[in-house]
């Protein structure tokens, strides 16, 4: 088989960090191949390599060769990467959202057909032919097996469907043999990943090379013709698909077996006698995941997840009671009744929320760690604050010192990885901007936290320390944790029970240790046995 890429003893410093040691890896057209890694591994720094991104020549250059079709070549650019036919899907969007989906497919490739004025003066007073444009579109988002709408501005589209818009623009390149994907699935459910995966199969079947770096170690070991795995910049194993087991792929990366403890006990443990939130014919307009009147009752400190195939539901239920869509119904907390559409008041009664999008709606990317944190709490409590200069006046200033000692207590408590409070939240990981979004959460002192797709896109390793913190809320604090999340696994590893949401409504609640088929069964709308 034609080799597509290779990288040859790639060795790459950062002012004298190594942060890539003599790492090989080669891609064969028609091979899907996997490239997996603990945040900080070196993916992101092996992927910038092969595409040229200016911080790796900015910084000194690398050492080893690249290969692209068996020719070694010099890639100094994006433009010569994607020149030589590399094309990339990066883990977050690159979209424009004043922009249709045509339009953001077809981007700086735009078609255009004679008009009046071009026939006189020249191909520059060309229109665009948006009709043309709009069946390449269509033909490149069918490949992938969505009902997505060309016409559709960006703006507000589900961030599952944004994804595939991303997707659908590189495989809609004529020149593209070799497709990288980030972390493409970082951002769909299970029911979108299922189609992205069965999408990528027939792209290597026809010849494309892809090479997929995930932290879904399923959807690696069920897609990927071979494996490669980083651990600290090396390369610590390559795996044959049959070689490929999630316990091995796990190990790998960590450099360590991963075993769940037995989750720690209560000193009291949840009684349907002592409801907290009582959800009443809740409807939500979030488009993608309306709720058509959902009824749940949730007991005072539990754990429990909201589960259920994309496009029914379940991540509206946090969206709609947190006032980020609109929602009708009734939400009674403690048997009084919670204000709808109204946020902050929302966040005064004890309510708070991890968004399912943390770098889109979740923080604020260009402040630093420390102000992350507090920057909820200072907007709906008016906490850490201090008198202004004039004795008696209404002016408050932030208290910078007690903002400091909070925040250092945050990355302690909460092992953020970082330089210091002041570092700037988008240069973090995945993982440990997680963390500062529950920090940022637990400083507002919550009796119910909704953490929605709180592991989405992040390491294996950082999801089980998710998981663990939320836990050690719930047992130590007794805050009530409600959990959304695409990965059933992670539902059936926490939570007291789990609700199963189809068609915006409640189809029954299993506990976690049910069986798998009770679990297909309400997912697709099927019901339990004595379950009305």
């Amino acid at each position: 088989m034609a080799q597509a890429l290779r990288m040859q003893s790639i060795t790459k410093k950062y002012y004298g960090t190594t942060v890539l040691k003599d790492v090989s890896l080669e891609v064969d057209q028609g091979e899907i191949h996997a490239l997996v890694g603990e945040n900080g591994a070196g993916k992101s720094t092996l992927m910038n390599v092969l595409f040229g991104m200016p911080v790796i020549h900015q910084t000194g250059g690398y050492e080893g060769e690249v290969y692209i079709g068996g020719q070694q070549v010099d890639i100094l650019t994006p433009a010569d990467a994607m020149a030589l036919g590399i094309g990339m899907v990066h883990q977050e969007f690159m979209l424009i959202p004043g922009f249709t989906v045509t339009e953001n497919i077809k981007l700086n490739r735009e078609k255009s057909r004679p008009s009046l004025l071009s026939r006189f003066f020249g191909k520059s007073l060309e229109i665009l032919d948006m009709e043309d444009m709009a069946r390449d579109s269509r033909a490149a988002l069918d490949k992938l097996g969505v009902g997505i709408e060309e016409w559709l501005p960006v703006a507000g589209l589900p961030v599952g469907y944004m994804q595939f818009v991303e997707i659908a623009r590189e495989i809609d390149k004529e020149n593209v043999r070799l497709l990288v994907f980030d972390e493409p699935t970082a951002v769909l459910t299970e029911s979108e990943a299922e189609l992205f995966l069965a999408a990528i199969k027939k792209l290597a079947q026809s010849g494309m090379a892809i090479l997929f770096i995930s932290h879904r170690l399923d959807e690696v070991v069920a897609v990927a013709d071979r494996i490669t795995v980083l651990r600290d910049g090396e390369v610590v194993g390559r795996l044959s698909r049959e070689e490929a087991h999630l316990d091995r792929i796990a190990e790998l990366m960590v450099g360590r077996r991963i075993e769940r403890p037995s989750l720690p006990p209560r000193a009291k443990e949840p009684s349907d006698d002592d409801i907290i939130l009582d959800i009443r014919d809740l409807m939500v307009d979030m488009p993608g995941e309306r709720l058509n009147g959902l009824n749940l009752a949730i007991r005072r400190g539990e754990i429990i997840g909201l589960g259920g195939l994309a496009g029914h539901g379940k991540v509206a239920v946090a969206n709609g009671i947190m006032g980020l869509h609109p929602a009708a119904g009734e939400v009674l907390k403690d048997g009084q009744p919670l204000p709808l559409n109204d946020p902050a008041e929302v966040l005064r009664q004890g309510l708070a929320f991890v968004s399912e999008d943390r770098r889109g709606t979740g923080l604020l990317l260009g402040d630093s760690i420390e102000h992350n944190i507090v920057f909820t709490s200072l907007q709906a409590q008016d906490r850490f604050l201090k008198e202004g200069f004039l004795p008696g006046s209404m002016l408050k200033l932030q208290d910078s010192a007690q903002i400091r000692k909070h925040a250092l207590q945050m990355i302690k408590e909460l092992d953020i990885r970082c330089r210091g409070p002041e570092q700037p939240v988008r240069t973090l990981s995945g993982g440990n901007q997680q963390k500062v979004c529950l920090a940022r959460a637990l400083t507002l002192s919550p009796e119910i936290l909704f953490a929605s797709e709180p592991t989405r896109g992040i390491d294996v390793g950082a999801k089980s320390l998710v998981l663990d913190l939320l836990v050690e809320f719930n047992r130590r604090m007794n805050m009530t944790v409600v959990i959304t999340s695409s990965e059933l696994a992670e539902l059936r590893q926490i939570c007291d029970r789990i609700a199963i949401i189809y068609q915006g409504r409640l189809v029954g609640i299993l506990e976690p240790d049910a069986p798998d088929v009770e679990y297909g069964l309400m997912m697709a709308g099927g019901k339990r046995a004595g379950v009305s």
